[in-house]
């Protein structure tokens, strides 16, 4: 993941709904959550919900599928991981000035 990136995914993940809605899918797994139980479990208007799941997908950290007339949203695992490791990448390695302009 490059700096960009990790900024986009950290600004979606900074606003406490979208914080809440990420978590929610994250503890549900691979299988992810309908709409309407994302809904139910934040108790948000149907209108809020699809405002912060388009942000949350814009950064790339949610998918979503259309099953029928259901549209199952999951994690991006491997977004998540990336952001991760993009924060931790050379954790307690020390810091040198040039280490401030790579990434």
């Amino acid at each position: 993941m490059d700096e960009i990136a990790a900024a986009d995914a950290l600004s979606a993940l900074g606003n406490r709904t979208r914080l809440r809605l990420f978590r929610l899918l994250v503890r549900a797994g691979s299988a992810g959550l309908i709409v309407g139980e994302l809904q139910r479990h934040l108790e948000v208007p149907a209108s809020t919900l699809a405002h912060h799941l388009q942000a949350l997908s814009r950064a790339g950290l949610v998918a979503q599928e259309r099953r029928g007339r259901e549209v199952v949203c999951r994690a991006d695992f491997a977004a998540m991981h990336g952001l991760l490791g993009f924060l931790t990448h050379a954790c307690c390695t020390g810091v040198r000035l040039e280490d401030d302009h790579a990434a």
